[in-house]
């Protein structure tokens, strides 16, 4: 019913930068927040940056600084631009969206996309 699609991961050295991009799409009524996560391999999927329906933003402390999160969550597109890369960053990026379907308009649910790699290596 709900697709999240993401886009912009790849290879990057270390101090560079990379735009992800995050579109969903289907029957979609309401989104009350999108925003990305990253999984390092062997670890957790953790925060990186979140945006609320309204404007409200937050950050992981690791990224404060280096990436900015924004987008129109009325039509459906998130993006992070991501500065001065290191390699830690190195991860998994998912687009994760609180949705509320045409079916249950008022249900608002976390929705995952599949994920776009992000390499920072030298």
């Amino acid at each position: 019913q709900v697709q999240l699609v993401e886009s912009g991961g790849g290879s990057v050295q270390p101090g560079g930068s990379l735009r992800l991009s995050c579109t969903a799409s289907g029957n979609i009524f309401s989104i009350a927040s999108m925003g990305w996560y990253r999984q390092p391999s062997g670890k957790q999927r953790e925060l990186v940056a979140n945006q609320k329906y309204g404007g409200t933003t937050e950050y992981a402390d690791s990224v404060k600084g280096r990436f900015t999160i924004s987008g129109d969550i009325t039509k459906n597109t998130v993006y992070l631009q991501m500065n001065d890369l290191k390699p830690e960053d190195t991860a998994v990026y998912y687009c994760k969206a609180e949705i509320a379907t045409t079916h249950r308009p008022y249900f608002h649910m976390g929705q995952w996309g599949e994920g776009t790699l992000v390499t920072v290596s030298s």
